[in-house]
């Protein structure tokens, strides 16, 4: 077969190749993990908005997140655990023209990184931020993270969980985000619906994504087989768009409600504010001469 024929044969078996360091394939991920899907459904909502890769970035923070931004050709950071929204809020503030998405795990986010996400909430930073929610922490060996739910096993709960998990959607949407959706990575067109929505919007975006982690949740908490937890976020899951999200919080034997729950319109952004306080600060400067 000639390098041509084979290379046409590539393209149709991997319509994503333009996006893949196929060089660095495969990947890493366990069997039955939620965040190749995931990363599909965002790639492919970048293809649907029309976003140059060129214009693209990728941060994320420490877990099983971060390898994704060194399998995609696109300009990816892997910073420190729980530091990725504020390297990411550097980087807008400095490149405004770039499309900065922040794609990271529960723990990352919501435990060392909490503080971070609420405060870009407050100050409508524009960034799309997406949280892979596999309910524990997949990549360090499996310990309690702040969104388990109560009555659930890992390595620092062996009798299950009795702390409270965050209610993420209703965090961003409390600390002011624009835009609130949570879907699963069972549910790829749908999220991919909802991360081309969230990429036409400006401020903070936030996704919620509930992903399956077969091996450090999965094997703990009643799904012993590598696609078990898709099984029971599908069959579990309803969508309720528009829903209260301070109803939607993750309880043992009560639907997984999905949905897009929050679009605010016409919020000012931080760097909007930025912009006026700089164009402020130079008028009053130059009348002063």
């Amino acid at each position: 077969m000639s390098k041509q024929i084979l290379a046409q044969t590539d393209q149709e078996l991997h319509p994503m190749d333009k996006w893949l360091r196929s060089e660095r394939i495969p990947h890493i991920w366990c069997p039955g993990c939620g965040i190749g899907p995931t990363l599909y459904a965002w790639v492919r909502a970048l293809e649907r908005v029309g976003i140059p890769r060129d214009k693209v970035v990728y941060v994320s923070g420490i877990g099983c997140c971060g390898r994704g931004c060194g399998y995609l050709k696109v300009d990816g950071f892997h910073t420190t655990h729980g530091r990725a929204i504020p390297f990411a809020i550097g980087i807008k503030l400095t490149k405004p023209e770039l499309c900065v998405n922040v794609i990271s795990g529960d723990g990352d986010l919501f435990s060392i990184g909490g503080n971070h996400f609420i405060h870009a909430c407050r100050r409508n930073v524009d960034l799309l931020v997406i949280c892979t929610n596999n309910f524990i922490y997949g990549m360090t060996g499996g310990q309690l993270a702040p969104t388990t739910p109560i009555g659930d096993f890992t390595t620092t709960s062996p009798y299950g969980n009795i702390e409270h998990p965050f209610n993420t959607p209703h965090l961003a949407d409390a600390a002011g985000a624009v835009y609130v959706a949570r879907w699963t990575s069972v549910h790829v067109r749908r999220l991919e619906q909802s991360i081309a929505e969230a990429l036409e919007i400006r401020g903070f975006r936030y996704i919620e994504v509930l992903s399956p982690c077969p091996i450090n949740y999965g094997r703990r908490n009643r799904f012993p087989e590598p696609d078990d937890m898709a099984k029971w976020l599908r069959k579990s899951s309803i969508i309720r768009n528009g829903a209260d999200t301070s109803t939607v919080q993750i309880e043992k034997g009560k639907p997984l409600i999905l949905g897009n729950f929050v679009k605010r319109v016409g919020k000012s952004t931080y760097y909007d504010a930025m912009k006026e306080l700089k164009a402020k600060m130079t008028h009053e400067v130059t009348a002063e001469k």
